[in-house]
């Protein structure tokens, strides 16, 4: 719990200092753009990784990767691309959730720069707090290692903050814990994590209206259950490779 919140107060204190830095240089009535918003998220990001690891809260070996698990990176990539229309289905068929930082995250994602923090930082920050940090703790005091992979989800899901985005922040969080476990690495996490991120922000920029539903995109429910069908066959074997392929 204690990283979660430490997670959580560097991002209010960058929140706040370039807030500050903003309004004194552009002026006190002038609103934070998209740019403000990602040099926020680039700072806490890269502020959250130096302070992880310079209180060794987080560990990077290369132990793991000497191992050259490039199948292993391979199936979890596919895993992520099988694992998005699946992941949509199920959110649209549950009750909507207020998306309480659309605006923010519309303003992010539109920008080319947002790809930097989206795609590429916050994969890389996420996985050293939530499962090279917290879950990494709590399997050595729980018993069930399944225990600590749900805690670690919940709080991955609860710390996003929009409830729009729980559900599948929590789906994730349960996959990245599971491969964390098996590994005792966060790189298949980061991959994973990078992948889903950066088809996301892909996405977006072709679609831009966030309220699209799978019938607007494929045309007909029919298609829309053929390309869950197909996705299915991609995640699911997937899923098989990886049982059988991760290894610590």
């Amino acid at each position: 719990m204690i990283y979660t919140i430490v997670f959580a107060a560097i991002q209010v204190v960058v929140s706040m200092l370039v807030q500050g830095v903003w309004m004194l240089v552009m002026g006190k009535e002038s609103a934070m753009n998209a740019t403000g918003m990602i040099i926020t998220m680039a700072v806490f990001s890269v502020l959250t990784m130096v302070v992880f690891l310079w209180a060794k809260w987080s560990v990077v070996s290369r132990h793991w990767v000497r191992t050259r698990p490039w199948f292993v990176l391979f199936w979890c990539v596919l895993a992520a691309l099988g694992a998005l229309i699946p992941s949509v289905w199920i959110q649209e068929h549950m009750p909507e959730l207020p998306n309480i930082v659309e605006g923010e995250f519309d303003m992010i994602m539109k920008d080319r720069w947002g790809y930097l923090v989206v795609g590429l930082l916050a994969p890389l920050a996420e996985e050293m707090v939530f499962r090279g940090a917290v879950l990494r703790s709590l399997l050595r005091w729980k018993e069930n290692p399944w225990i600590g992979i749900v805690i670690s989800a919940v709080l991955f899901a609860v710390i996003h903050m929009n409830p729009a985005q729980m559900p599948h922040a929590f789906l994730i969080g349960l996959l990245l814990g599971w491969m964390y476990y098996r590994t005792d690495s966060i790189v298949p996490g980061v991959v994973y994590h990078w992948v889903n991120n950066m088809v996301a922000y892909v996405m977006y920029n072709l679609y831009p209206n966030p309220d699209l539903t799978l019938v607007e995109l494929f045309g007909t429910e029919q298609k829309v259950l053929m390309a869950l069908g197909c996705s299915l066959l991609i995640f699911l074997p997937s899923l098989f490779q990886l049982n059988q392929r991760l290894n610590k």
